[in-house]
């Protein structure tokens, strides 16, 4: 406690200011221990991963709300089911398009079984009855699960960054000061020359994980609202789906 104190008062009575240039965040890590350059490369490792996701989940989110407009304009446009898969393959990036071909392999299976001969729906001159609105409503709910999943890939990353960066640069910064501490201990000294290198390389660290932290939680709120507004274009699709199916083919 003594030492603690009379570092403190160094501090308060410390008046000199630093030289114009001196504050060098390359040199200080190069000086720094191993311990503080293992956390400072794995909060990097962090952030560098945090930034590429971003990046690519921008880029992917884009193409996803672009291609769900063109795929709906088709959808309500056209008239018959078999349309609509024509263009399927040219939207590969819409979630829509595998909550659609599900229930239009539902469609097909059971026309199959209650009109052998007839596996197009909306497409054969006779009108095909269906068998279970249940099954389809069941086909449609398990894809759109499915395509949610994959719009949600990669965002656990950003939570773990989000949450555990903070951590690891409070770690490093508490291992510092542990070190500074034994610094002044060794020197018997409370001079700012002394104490300031250990703590600089202390709270770096710190700066480090906010750095990595702050973007990644940021990113992944935004995404998971994206994500939740999929969800629900998703779920009011299916519902279109099943009353046109209803009103068709029942």
């Amino acid at each position: 406690m003594h030492t603690l104190g009379a570092f403190v008062l160094a501090l308060q009575v410390q008046d000199a200011a630093p030289p114009a240039g001196s504050f060098d965040v390359l040199e200080i890590i190069r000086h720094s221990t191993l311990i503080n350059q293992g956390v400072l490369a794995i909060l990097v490792l962090f952030s560098v991963v945090s930034w590429a996701i971003i990046l690519f989940k921008s880029l992917e989110y884009k193409k996803v709300e672009r291609q769900t407009r063109t795929f709906l304009e088709v959808f309500r446009k056209s008239a018959k089911f078999s349309e609509v898969n024509a263009v399927c393959p040219s939207l590969p990036e819409t979630p829509l398009v595998g909550v659609f071909q599900a229930g239009y392999a539902e469609l097909n299976a059971q026309f199959r079984v209650t009109n052998p001969g007839q596996a197009n729906p909306a497409a054969t001159p006779g009108r095909p009855i269906l068998k279970s609105l249940d099954a389809v409503d069941r086909a449609l709910i398990r894809a759109a699960t499915a395509e949610i999943s994959k719009l949600e890939k990669r965002l656990t990353f950003l939570a773990t960054a989000a949450s555990v960066s903070p951590y690891i640069g409070l770690f490093g910064t508490v291992v510092g000061i542990m070190i500074a501490f034994q610094r002044i201990g060794a020197t018997g000294s409370t001079n700012l020359a002394v104490v300031a290198p250990g703590i600089s390389e202390a709270l770096i660290a710190t700066a480090m994980g906010l750095f990595a932290a702050i973007p990644a939680v940021l990113a992944y709120n935004h995404f998971t609202h994206r994500v939740k507004e999929f969800a629900a274009t998703l779920d009011d699709f299916a519902l279109e789906f099943l009353n046109i199916a209803e009103r068709n083919f029942t």
